[in-house]
């Protein structure tokens, strides 16, 4: 069947074509005018991103404990499509991928031994605000953010049959504007912000790999090494792109969550044990405990400060909302027939503890061999710390070699459900985009990160992404509104909770 190329496919396509064009022609300038744009949303509009991503908390929260919680994301009598260890191995790899592995060390030993949130760097007050704040980034508040866009899309798309997309989602508030103009423009910002997440990440798999072998191998660390690396996990990520969701996708997430398994494994285990134990449990409590003054911290009388916010806070937050339209389709789309309840919490605390324990492990043997002065993790490119610590336990070539595998496929897997999702998201909302647009999308993908890389490596992907999260961060508020609005019509129409008696009729 010939495979049809809609307007928000073409336009989307020819935005990103002629972004890569400019950044291998104009590097400079667009480096220079992306950090300009950069500087300006961090600077004013930093509290803006601190309110509207903890209001994405408080709605899910909200949703978790209310009545409403047991309405089911499909009809009354569907069953979930994956179980569960696989849904949620499909979660995680989705949600956080190479980004868990890429700042696993390098975040914690930042906050440590290089600038610290609160304190002064290498003292034991730096280790707890390290692990606080890196819980902070990667805690509740990221998954909100995914879990918003997935709830309100499964929720539409599932329970009363719209298509599978951001515009469709708004019917509630903007009708019938979302089936013309005013939908593919919203469409079109969603792919762009997606195209630039993906790309940003798949950038940073790219940096860490060349990395590892850098540091390994003594291979030469730059744009070349990593065209290569690139183009050789495109072609891996299109072989799986070809096979489905069903099969590529859902295979390499459980291959990512084994491999992801022996690595904690391993480093638990060699690693300071019990310092990793202690870390964590004091972390949860000390990131439970300040939690809501961390969401709301801009810091305005202090320039110093509010700089830190800018290059973490707020970076994070962008980066989790231009991931937000690809993993909340791609988690939308395998959530089916369960209740919001079970989504929310799901979505909300599982990863967040895993990716807890993650950071406990790996940043605790980070700051542990900092601390005790055994080897200076701090004075490595970021891409090189996490290898830096393997070189420093026994087994520590084997850790090396099965991390960067592990990047690898979630390389592979980020990329081939990002392909999945612009598929879905530039064909009307199919559950089954044709390959050609499927593989037109994950070149693009690869290209845009190349190009990135090229025009100034690591912060040209972090200013564009959070360029390309400002316009879908509007977005995601008009979302969280129109679901508001529908599901609270519908819990009346129920009888659910307190919002309508019971009709008693009607059960019987």
């Amino acid at each position: 069947m010939k495979e049809k190329f809609t307007t928000v496919f073409k336009i989307s396509v020819g935005i990103m074509l002629v972004l890569v064009i400019i950044g291998v022609i104009w590097p400079d300038g667009l480096e220079e005018a992306t950090g300009n744009v950069q500087a300006f949303i961090s600077n004013k509009l930093g509290w803006y991103y601190l309110i509207a991503v903890t209001l994405f908390v408080l709605v899910c929260l909200a949703f978790l404990l209310t009545p409403l919680g047991r309405i089911k994301l499909g009809k009354a009598d569907e069953k979930p499509e994956f179980s569960r260890p696989t849904w949620i191995a499909m979660l995680f790899s989705a949600g956080m991928g190479i980004g868990i592995v890429f700042w696993g060390t390098a975040e914690p030993i930042s906050h440590y031994a290089i600038n610290s949130p609160t304190g002064e760097t290498g003292t034991d007050q730096a280790i707890k605000d390290a692990m606080q704040y890196t819980f902070f980034h990667w805690g509740i508040h990221a998954w909100a953010i995914y879990g918003i866009v997935a709830l309100v899309l499964a929720y539409f798309n599932f329970r009363h049959g719209h298509a599978g997309l951001i515009s469709a989602t708004l019917k509630p508030i903007i009708g019938d504007k979302a089936d013309g103009v005013t939908g593919k423009v919203i469409d079109i910002l969603a792919v762009i912000a997606t195209v630039i997440g993906v790309a940003t990440t798949l950038g940073f798999g790219a940096v860490q790999i060349n990395g590892g072998l850098s540091y390994l191998f003594d291979v030469p660390s730059g744009i070349l090494v990593q065209f290569i690396i690139v183009a050789v996990v495109t072609v891996l990520f299109m072989i799986s792109a070809w096979t489905g969701l069903g099969k590529g996708i859902r295979i390499l997430s459980n291959v990512n969550m084994g491999l992801a398994a022996l690595l904690f494994l391993l480093v638990f285990s060699v690693g300071p044990t019990l310092f990793i134990l202690n870390l964590f449990t004091s972390s949860i409590g000390a990131y439970l405990q300040h939690l809501p003054s961390m969401s709301f911290r801009i810091a305005p009388l202090d320039e110093e400060t509010r700089e830190w916010i800018n290059n973490w806070t707020i970076f994070y937050w962008a980066w989790w909302i231009a991931w937000s339209p690809f993993v909340g389709v791609f988690i939308a789309r395998v959530s089916r027939g369960r209740s919001i309840r079970e989504f929310v919490f799901t979505v909300l605390v599982v990863p967040s503890v895993i990716g807890f324990l993650w950071f406990a492990t790996f940043g605790g043997a980070a700051i542990s061999l900092e601390h005790n002065a055994v080897d200076t993790i701090s004075s490595l490119a970021t891409e090189e710390s996490l290898f830096g610590v393997f070189s420093n336990m026994p087994l520590g070539m084997i850790a090396s070699i099965v991390a960067m595998t592990l990047i690898g496929t979630f390389f592979i897997t980020s990329a081939d459900s990002g392909t999945f999702v612009l598929g879905m998201m530039t064909t009307g909302g199919s559950e089954t985009p044709g390959n050609t647009i499927k593989l037109t999308w994950g070149v693009l993908l690869s290209a845009t990160a190349l190009a990135l890389l090229y025009t100034g490596g690591l912060q040209a992907l972090q200013n564009t992404m959070i360029i390309a999260a400002l316009p879908f961060s509007i977005i995601m508020l008009l979302m969280v509104i129109s679901f508001v609005k529908a599901i609270y019509k519908e819990g009346k129409e129920l009888g659910v909770g307190r919002f309508h008696p019971p009709n008693k009729k009607k059960a019987k």
